[in-house]
């Protein structure tokens, strides 16, 4: 059980600082209360995990070999593709690389919603903005692996856990968090993550 609540846990934190997630809360508190932008998205990400568990869940019906290699599988690549993607980056902080496309997201969603600005309509801001951004992003394909080898309630408390951490310094620190550290860093770190996650997965299996 903390086996899967630290995998979560780890995975999470690790991956999402600096993601277009948390510079797109970074931008929301800076525009709207804190509290209320951190609502919507820790809504939005809680939310995200559990239909991850769910897929996770749905995937663990298939026999328990081709689960465990295909978990293996999935996070050794995404680990050095990670590393490669890191190795093609410049090494600017993440406020010049990432922050202007998080930025995109949140001024178009602006317009639209100019004439609304009311605790519902930020509160949904914030929640449609992280729900779509986290979509299809490498933490929820491995929240899904995760969920389909380990204890799906455990790991998931794990993960929103980190996934609230990862919130909180969004909208009251992200700026400062986001000039002190690298897009590279924090690729390669989830990279490298990826692989250990992958290496003993392997070793759990033998």
């Amino acid at each position: 059980m903390l086996t899967a609540f630290f995998s979560g846990f780890l995975l999470i934190t690790v991956s999402e600082i600096g993601d277009k997630t948390f510079f797109i809360a970074m931008i929301l508190a800076m525009q709207h209360s804190r509290r209320l932008v951190f609502v919507g998205a820790i809504s939005a990400l809680a939310a995200m995990t559990m239909l991850s568990v769910g897929v996770g869940q749905a995937a663990s019906l298939l026999p328990e070999i081709y689960i465990h290699y295909a978990e293996i599988t999935l996070f050794i690549v995404f680990g050095f593709k990670l590393l490669y993607d890191a190795s093609q980056m410049p090494s600017e902080t993440c406020d010049v690389v990432v922050v202007g496309e998080a930025k995109e997201v949140v001024e178009k969603a602006e317009k639209q919603a100019k004439d609304q600005k009311n605790i519902w309509a930020i509160l949904l801001e914030a929640f449609v903005l992280i729900f779509v951004a986290e979509w299809g992003d490498r933490t929820q394909i491995a929240t899904i692996a995760l969920a389909a080898q380990n204890n799906p309630m455990v790991g998931s408390i794990g993960a929103i856990l980190g996934h609230a951490i990862c919130a909180v310094i969004a909208v009251t620190s992200g700026r400062m968090l986001a000039g002190q550290i690298t897009e590279r860093q924090l690729t390669a770190a989830g990279g490298c993550l990826f692989i250990i996650f992958g290496v003993v997965a392997f070793i759990q299996g033998v």
